[in-house]
């Protein structure tokens, strides 16, 4: 499963020109398997998570329904404000070789008035090399271009292994039709991926609804089908199951068990049962903070993991102590043996960043134009040394250490 190593934006919104991580081909640091975003509010944090859902709607949906998404307000809206180019994506990606990482180019931009791909490619060194350019195995200019089959491309024989390829629609990207197509394992593993990434948007409500009964693989982004897929673990993994009964446990005080059992009319409930009370409680009764580690242990649990997890600020509506809990859980999740998932947090929670390193932990910050900027803790010389000494991040970050060390 592919991994991703770095991300450059521009123009989305007020990010003019954002990298994250490895964004030169094969130098530079890769992003760590937990990537944490700290910031004063309204500094571009949540823009930065956002990029990543507008990349997977473009495929998932296509370019004018991602735009068009309620949070986002049209491609306007999106594009920079006082930009005329186009809005940009360059995505460095580990596939099976980590000596030949794929670079993912996309530009999006008005076509006579609607949003449109206009520019998309895919480069990746020829297999074998480990010194050198990347070759281009997609090249597309407004849906028109050139694709190289196979798992590596020969320059020297161009003709023979690449295609013509004319898209009927700008409004699509070329990975998500060639990454249908068995002869681009390339393309279909990339899109696979992307496809795979899952943006955390939970809702405690949306968790209290009682959905139909029915096992479902994945949570949906607001976690309102978490019975659902609690249902499917029991099921599918058992010891899975126990195991995020144990976490919760450990977590909130007097929680015996949970039981998702169906109703009468075939809906799933969750049955929780507590120390000290006769009758269980169901989920339309439970705290936030219950539910939403809940959820959260569902996606840390999961055997085969999403390969990218995103959420907003996952302190909210959780104890202190919780927080520093949940931080070391993402931490031991993202370091772990077992099938490999990348996570990246935004946070305003001190106790969250003190469990964290500083090659994990990126400031996102406004500069003079009102654009954001990003960067890594452990590039700031003050906080790199405190952190030696065994200062807590998030003791230096409260202390205003951070915005002291770094250059404006």
């Amino acid at each position: 499963m592919a991994r991703l190593l770095g991300i450059r934006i521009k123009n989305y919104r007020a990010l003019a020109d954002v990298a994250l991580g490895q964004v030169t081909y094969a130098k530079g640091d890769a992003l760590p398997r937990l990537v944490c975003l700290i910031g004063p509010n309204g500094s571009g944090k949540s823009t930065l998570l956002d990029a990543f859902g507008f990349v997977a709607d473009c495929l998932l949906e296509g370019v004018e329904a991602a735009c068009d998404k309620s949070a986002r307000g049209g491609f306007e809206n999106l594009r920079t404000q006082g930009q005329s180019g186009p809005i940009e994506f360059e995505l460095f990606f580990e596939d099976d070789d980590s000596l030949r990482p794929i670079v993912y180019l996309l530009h999006v931009d008005l076509v006579q008035g609607v949003p449109a791909v206009v520019k998309e490619t895919l480069r990746q060194r020829q297999q074998g090399e480990t010194r050198g350019k990347p070759y281009h195995f997609l090249k597309l200019d407004n849906g028109v271009g050139k694709v190289w089959t196979g798992q590596s491309v020969d320059v020297r024989a161009e003709k023979s292994d690449s295609q013509r390829v004319r898209l009927a629609e700008q409004d699509k990207l070329g990975i998500t039709t060639l990454g249908n197509l068995s002869e681009h394992p390339r393309i279909v593993r990339l899109r696979s991926y992307i496809e795979q990434w899952y943006l955390s948007y939970f809702v405690p409500d949306a968790a209290r609804d009682l959905p139909p009964a029915g096992a479902q693989r994945w949570l949906d982004r607001k976690g309102s089908n978490v019975g659902n897929v609690l249902q499917y673990f029991q099921r599918q993994y058992p010891e899975e199951f126990k195991s995020i009964l144990k976490r919760l446990a450990r977590a909130i005080p007097g929680l015996k068990k949970i039981t998702p059992e169906q109703s009468k009319d075939k809906r799933l409930l969750l049955k929780f049962d507590e120390t000290g009370y006769k009758d269980p409680f169901f989920q339309q009764n439970m705290s936030d903070g219950t539910l939403k580690m809940l959820a959260y242990a569902v996606l840390l649990e999961d055997p085969s993991p999403r390969p990218f997890i995103g959420i907003e600020e996952p302190e909210n509506g959780l104890y202190v102590r919780l927080v520093e809990r949940l931080a070391s859980q993402f931490t031991t999740r993202a370091t772990s043996t077992a099938p490999a998932t990348q996570i990246l947090v935004t946070t305003h929670s001190p106790y969250f960043v003190d469990a964290l390193r500083p090659e994990q932990v990126w400031l996102v910050r406004k500069d003079e134009h009102g654009h954001a900027t990003a960067q890594r803790a452990a590039d700031i010389p003050e906080i790199r040394s405190l952190s030696a000494e065994g200062i807590p991040l998030g003791s230096l970050w409260y202390s205003n250490h951070f915005d002291d060390g770094a250059p404006e």
